[in-house]
Formats: C-alpha cells, structure tokens, sequence
C-alpha cells in the first residue's frame, strides 16, 4: 500500500511540475535529497556503530545478563504467564534495554527472536507441551500483544536516532530533546502497561466464563 502511496505522489509531483514549468526544481531536489540522504546514512552508521558497540561490549562483559537477573521481576509482571526461564525473557530484556538507550535498530534483531519465541511458546501451549491458556491458531497470545505494545510505547533515556538527526540538520542544541523524550516516553510506556494489564485481565474474565 505505502509503495502505491509514494508512487502516487511522486507521479503527481512530476505532472504538477511539468505544468508549471518547475522540472528543473524537481531535478534540483532529487539531487539534493539524495545527497542528503548519503550524508545522514553515514552520520547515523557512525552513531549506530558507536553505540551498537557498547552494547555488545555490555554484553561480553556480563552487564546484560546482570540486567537481565534485575529486571526478571519486571518481565514477571509485565508477562506473568511466561514461564520461568523461557528464552523469550532473555530477547525481550535486550530488547528494552536497547529501547532504553534510544537504539531502535539495535533493538530490532532482540524484538525478531522474542516474537519467534513467544510463537514457539503459543504453539508448545496448543500442542500440551507448555502450560498457560491456550488461543485458536492465527490470533497473538497477551504476551506477544504485551511486547509489541511497549516496543511500540519504547521508554528512551537517550533517544539517540533523534539526537543525531537534529545535529544532521545544524540543531544548535541536539540533546535538549533528551527531557521531553523521557517525559513523552514514559507517559506512553505508562499508559500501555495500564493497556495490557486491563485487557489481560478482561481476556482472563473472559475466558473463565467460557467465552473466546
């Protein structure tokens, strides 16, 4: 659809531009942009690199796996019918520690792995292998729901991507963005908990009345 959507608009652009005698400027821009678009993949290669680095640092150095220990109380409230020890807990913990840090891309493989988990899980569940409710074939069980709403909601103490695109573009301050991400940030992290807790529980009800 989005390839139908940028298409159009490109088209029309062209046949606009052409009628008022603006080609040249279409010309113009394309070569701009384009230069534009090289200069912004390498600065946020340096950026990602830089970071991605640490990251993986981190984790030779045992920093994940300690965070990980740490934040099991956290991943059991947030997904009380995980089982203890799961593989998906380590995924989804990298995953939100890279959100944390403002690492989106870095955050992407973890979210793959925990998202392929979770389904293992869900299919263990319809198959009798893994204990916890059971869902008919094709609909997301409340964790995978849960994980892909705080991805999405994402608490950032370092909104990194947006840091280095306002210096890209000659931001005289790049990090006064840091304060109002956290803010914006955590009122959306908060508001998808309260999301997830209300809806697993009304799935709960509703499955112990026998409804699907």
């Amino acid at each position: 659809m989005l390839n139908y959507l940028w298409a159009g608009m490109i088209i029309v652009g062209v046949i606009y531009a052409a009628f008022t005698g603006r080609l040249p400027d279409v010309t113009n821009a394309a070569l701009e942009s384009s230069k534009e678009a090289v200069a912004l993949c390498i600065t946020m290669m340096g950026v990602m690199s830089f970071w991605v680095g640490l990251m993986e640092i981190a984790s030779k150095a045992g920093i994940i796996r300690t965070l990980s220990r740490r934040m099991r109380p956290l991943i059991r409230f947030l997904f009380p019918s995980l089982p203890e020890g799961h593989p998906a807990q380590k995924h989804i913990t990298v995953n939100m520690i890279a959100n944390v840090l403002g690492l989106g891309w870095a955050a992407t493989p973890a979210g793959l792995k925990a998202m392929e988990e979770l389904g293992n899980l869900e299919e263990g569940r319809r198959q009798g292998r893994q204990p916890g409710p059971v869902r008919r074939k094709g609909i997301a069980s409340n964790e995978m729901c849960t994980f892909l709403i705080l991805n999405i909601s994402s608490l950032q103490l370092i909104p990194v991507n947006v840091i280095a695109y306002r210096s890209q573009y000659g931001s005289v301050n790049p990090a006064a963005i840091v304060g109002p991400g956290i803010l914006a940030t955590a009122v959306s992290t908060l508001a998808a908990v309260v999301f997830c807790k209300v809806m697993g529980g009304t799935s709960i009800a509703k499955r112990r009345s026998g409804l699907r």
